[in-house]
């Protein structure tokens, strides 16, 4: 489906979400698709037309129960186009999708401030107590393009570099000869979460 009609969220909305149960019928009832959480969705549409009227039949229910449509974050994409949008922390663009900026961003804070906790620590401790955090994040986000995952690795493992380096008295991130120093191997073997490896094997299992 081309068209998605993208609402997030409504102004004016009272705390009980429930109250948009009444959305969900009504969406339904008119023969569309609408993919929601709280009060963000989506409405998946088969062409222009299709959208535009959905965005006028949401429209006038949202007017007509009190709320208002927030103008600056809902808007009719089509996603076979460059853009796209965002979703539950999903970027959706040209039939694929992967973890919108946002999403990757804050998942870099959090590897760097548990990696700051374990200073003094062996690379191996380092790994164990970032494993769940990569497991995790890899649990929600794997359904994203191929190519999110091996640039993510090529990153942690600069990151792990960075604490050899610490190690031997030198500073900076990993790069040039650290990679010959310590290759993928090397990590691979404390247990590194390769987030590559793990997206290869969810596709061989399908």
């Amino acid at each position: 489906m081309a068209q998605s009609l993208c609402v997030d969220p409504f102004q004016g909305l009272a705390d009980d979400l429930l109250y948009l149960n009444p959305l969900d019928h009504l969406v339904a009832a008119q023969g569309f698709e609408m993919t929601r959480y709280a009060d963000d969705f989506v409405v998946q549409c088969r062409s222009q037309e299709e959208a535009e009227a959905a965005m006028e039949e949401i429209k006038q229910w949202a007017q007509e129960n009190g709320l208002t449509i927030h103008p600056a974050k809902t808007r009719i994409v089509d996603e076979r186009q460059k853009g796209g949008f965002d979703f539950l922390g999903y970027h959706f663009e040209r039939a694929m999708k992967w973890p919108r900026q946002k999403s990757l961003d804050k998942f870099k804070d959090t590897i760097r401030h548990r990696k700051r906790r374990t200073q003094g620590k062996s690379l191996g401790e380092v790994i164990d107590c970032l494993t769940p955090t990569m497991r995790g994040w890899f649990e929600y986000f794997k359904h994203s393009h191929w190519n999110v995952f091996p640039g993510i690795d090529v990153w942690g493992r600069m990151r792990l570099r960075s604490i050899l380096r610490k190690h031997q008295g030198k500073k900076g991130r990993g790069r040039g000869s650290d990679h010959q120093r310590w290759p993928k191997v090397c990590f691979d073997a404390l247990g590194f979460f390769s987030l590559e490896k793990a997206h290869r094997v969810l596709l061989q299992s399908r």
